[in-house]
């Protein structure tokens, strides 16, 4: 079905016909000109914005709309845990070009819905319009915490612990991994043109690569999950991280972030860096090195965080949460100790879409 026979409203209403709100602070969701919410009395309401644009952030090549409309929640409710907050509300906009269906929007939406019932999460609102160049999504996210529950990137202390969720790069490697199949992809097709071999051409568009053994880098770029699990667990034991940041452009980066407001140093291990095997056998067939990957590599969409030293103990027992590191004096400078005793300077190489 072509999205003019709907129209705007026509769209809306068919996304959102049995959306119905789950979170005890939405009052009023879809249907007028704004949402209205009902924060409890004592708690702090937090706001997060991200813009997803076809070309630069996703390749519909090889994303598929349902866990593209995924990604775009979980990316957003990423944020609001990073603040040790809990998600309530999200609002979602789009820009959309003719070449979109109505069933092509209805599966990207499929994709959104499932994301927030995993954390019951209500979507309340947004905007559509039309595009030029493509698809573009812009999420909001609403959440809340209790004043004293907040966390801020400002308050690491010198001799915190320096602690990551899960595991790093593997995200990255599946990007190298499908930006290489298309490239090999391509390069035939256009083989294949060239030619005039018609067959040929017919045989590559059912074509699909193989990925077997790299399933789980493939989820990590398609489909990344927002770590909520793990401020459940930090509260369930008592621990009440000194700062805290998603890992959405890289280890290096999120943590120059930290030290910069923090006013701190820092130093991190190369052989504390949790790496999943799939990582390190991928870099290894892409001649790259791992370290780098876990570093730079970004949209791990795992948490970053700080807590005293006195936890040590406690921490280190956790499952899927790793101490790598610790923060020092900002005379010290931000540094990585390699696995034979030298140090490098930590730099910002993660993902900086406005610069040159």
């Amino acid at each position: 079905m072509e999205i003019s026979e709907l129209g705007e409203f026509g769209l809306i209403e068919r996304l959102t016909k049995d959306i119905t709100t789950k979170d005890a602070t939405t009052v009023k969701g879809i249907g007028d000109d704004c949402a209205i919410l009902s924060p409890t009395k004592g708690l702090r309401t937090v706001v997060s914005t991200d813009l997803l644009m076809e070309g630069v952030h996703f390749d519909l090549t090889y994303v598929p709309l349902r866990h593209l409309g995924y990604k775009a929640i979980m990316v957003n409710l990423s944020d609001i845990f990073a603040m040790n907050a809990q998600p309530h509300q999200v609002t979602v906009s789009m820009a959309i070009s003719s070449k979109f269906c109505v069933e092509d929007i209805e599966e990207l939406y499929a994709g959104m819905r499932m994301a927030c019932a995993k954390w019951n999460v209500d979507i309340i609102g947004g905007d559509t319009t039309s595009s030029l160049t493509g698809l573009a999504i812009s999420i909001t996210a609403i959440g809340e915490a209790r004043s004293d529950d907040i966390v801020l990137r400002s308050g690491a202390k010198p001799n915190d612990l320096i602690c990551v969720s899960g595991n790093l790069g593997a995200a990255y490697m599946g990007l190298q991994l499908l930006e290489r199949e298309k490239a090999i992809y391509n390069e035939q097709i256009e083989e294949a043109r060239r030619s005039g071999n018609k067959k040929q051409m017919e045989l590559l568009r059912d074509a699909q690569p193989d990925f077997s053994g790299r399933e789980y880098l493939l989820e990590r770029q398609l489909k990344p999950e927002a770590r909520g699990d793990i401020i459940t667990t930090l509260k369930k034991t008592g621990i009440h991280p000194t700062s805290m940041m998603d890992i959405s452009d890289g280890l290096s980066s999120e943590l120059m972030h930290i030290c910069h407001q923090s006013g701190t140093g820092c130093r991190i291990y190369e052989e504390r860096l949790p790496l999943d095997y799939q990582t390190v056998a991928m870099a290894e067939e892409l001649n790259m090195n791992v370290s780098t990957c876990a570093l730079n590599g970004g949209e791990d969409y795992e948490l970053l965080f700080t807590v005293p030293l006195a936890q040590n103990d406690t921490i280190s027992v956790l499952e899927d949460i790793h101490v790598i590191g610790y923060m020092t004096e900002v005379d010290k400078g931000c540094a990585l100790v390699t696995r034979d005793g030298g140090e490098f300077v930590l730099k910002a190489q993660g993902w900086n879409p406005l610069k040159k």
